[in-house]
C-alpha cells in the first residue's frame, strides 16, 4: 500500500490512502503470530478471522439427481433437479458468500482482498495473488455425465487465460452396480483415437471401474472420464470451469439440441497413455490424517475420528478446507465453537494453528490444503 509503514515482527501496517489498517496482535499462550483483526476506521468495529462457511451454490443439470437434498439435507428448491452444489468457490459469476459470524454476507473475493495471506497463506498469496486456487463442489449423478476432458494450465492458459483443471474425487454414496470412467483401457495414439472416435466406437477404449463408498480417483489434467449414473461425490479441484466435451449419449438439452462437442480442443489436451492403476489405494487408520493426494495443486487427507482430535497446522502456510462426509462435530477455537457436519465445507484460515474437532460418535472428514 501506498503511504504505508510495516513493522517486521509485529506486522502493523496503516494506511493513510485507504479507510482501513490492519493489527495482528500476539497470542503468547501459543507461542506463535497470529494474524486475525481487521478494524474498519468507517464502521468503528473490529472484524476477526474465524472458520468461514458460505452459502452453498445450486446447479441443475442435464444428469442430476435429489441425493443432495435426500442425503446431504440440502434444499436446492426451486430447481427440478440438483447436479452440483458449488461449496466454495472463487470462480468469476460464482464467487461464494460468507454464511456464518461477523463477515456473514462478505464474498470470498473481497476477504482475500482485505486479508491477503493472513487468510490463504503467504506461500499461497505470493504464487496465486487474490485467486483463489480451489473449488470444492459435491456431485450427483442421477445419469452418466458426458466423456470429458479438461486442459493443463499451459493449455488452459492459451486458450481461456484460465488455470487447467486436476481434480480429485471422493465417492460418498453410490448404488449397486454403479461405475465410472477414468482413462483409457490400451495405449493409443491422436489418430488411433480418432478412428475409434470417428466409427462412434470410443466407448470400447475407455477405462471403466466399479466404484463403492469411500473410493478415492485423482483426475489429473487431460485424463479422459466421467462420472457414471448413481454416484454422488465430493470434488476438489483446481479453480476453473472449462471442459472438453468428448461425447455426450446423443443426448438433449431442454430446447431439444444436441449439446456441444469439443473435438478438436480435446485431442490438445488428452493424455493418450495407458495406466496400471486409476483408483487411489490409501491407509484406513481410525484417528490419524490418512494422504489421499498429494499434487501440485491440492494436498487431499480424510480422518476418521471417535474421540477429541487436534488439528495442528503450526507448520502449514496455507488456508486449510474441511469437508464433512459423515456423521456430526463441533469445531472449536479460540474460546469459540461450530458445527461441522456432513455436507458441510469450512475454511480455515491460514492464520489459525490450531483447532479441537470434537465428534458425535464417529466422524469422518476430508482436509485440503495447497
Amino acid at each position: 500500500m501506498s503511504n504505508g509503514i510495516e513493522l517486521n515482527q509485529s506486522l502493523i501496517a496503516f494506511a493513510f490512502d485507504e479507510p482501513t489498517f490492519f493489527i495482528s496482535p500476539f497470542y503468547p499462550h501459543r507461542g506463535s503470530l497470529y494474524c486475525h483483526t481487521k478494524f474498519d476506521l468507517t464502521k468503528n468495529y473490529i472484524k476477526m478471522l474465524y472458520p468461514l462457511k458460505f452459502n452453498t451454490i445450486f446447479k441443475d443439470k442435464i444428469w442430476g439427481g435429489e441425493k443432495i437434498k435426500r442425503i446431504l439435507g440440502k434444499d436446492f428448491s426451486p430447481l427440478p433437479n440438483c447436479g452440483e452444489t458449488w461449496e466454495l468457490s472463487g470462480v468469476q459469476g460464482n464467487i461464494s458468500i460468507v454464511s456464518n459470524g461477523p463477515l456473514a454476507g462478505q464474498l470470498l473475493t473481497d476477504l482475500i482482498s482485505s486479508y491477503k495471506a493472513e487468510l490463504l497463506g503467504k506461500s499461497v498469496f505470493d504464487k496465486y495473488g487474490e485467486e483463489f486456487p480451489l473449488l470444492i463442489k459435491f456431485i450427483d449423478a442421477n445419469q452418466d455425465l458426458s466423456i470429458q476432458v479438461h486442459p493443463d494450465d499451459e493449455v488452459a492458459r492459451k486458450k481461456h487465460n484460465s488455470f487447467g483443471k486436476t481434480e480429485m474425487w471422493y465417492i460418498m454414496q453410490a448404488d449397486e452396480g454403479a461405475t465410472l470412467i477414468t482413462g483409457f483401457n490400451r495405449e493409443l495414439d491422436r489418430q488411433t483415437y480418432l478412428d475409434y472416435f470417428n466409427k462412434g466406437d470410443i466407448e470400447s477404449v475407455l477405462n471403466k471401474e466399479e466404484v463403492n463408498a469411500g473410493d478415492v480417483f485423482y483426475i489429473p489434467a487431460g485424463r479422459v472420464h466421467t462420472i457414471g449414473k448413481g454416484i454422488m461425490l465430493a470434488e476438489i479441484q483446481q479453480t476453473s470451469d472449462v471442459t472438453y466435451r468428448i461425447y455426450d449419449f446423443d443426448r438433449k438439452d431442454a430446447e431439444g439440441k444436441l449439446r456441444e462437442l469439443h473435438v478438436e480442443d480435446a485431442l490438445d489436451a488428452l493424455d493418450f497413455k495407458h495406466y496400471d492403476q486409476y483408483k487411489t489405494q490409501y491407509d484406513q487408520e481410525s484417528d490419524n490424517r490418512n494422504v489421499l493426494v498429494n499434487s501440485p495443486f491440492f494436498c487431499t487427507n480424510k480422518w476418521s475420528v471417535s474421540k477429541s482430535t487436534e488439528l495442528n497446522y503450526a507448520l502449514l502456510d496455507s488456508f486449510v478446507i474441511l469437508i464433512g462426509l459423515n456423521g456430526q462435530s463441533t469445531l472449536e477455537f479460540e474460546g469459540e465453537s461450530i458445527d461441522f457436519n456432513m455436507g458441510e465445507v469450512c475454511l480455515i484460515p491460514a492464520s489459525f494453528k490450531y483447532l479441537q474437532l470434537n465428534p458425535t460418535g464417529n466422524f469422518e472428514f476430508l482436509e485440503v490444503w495447497v
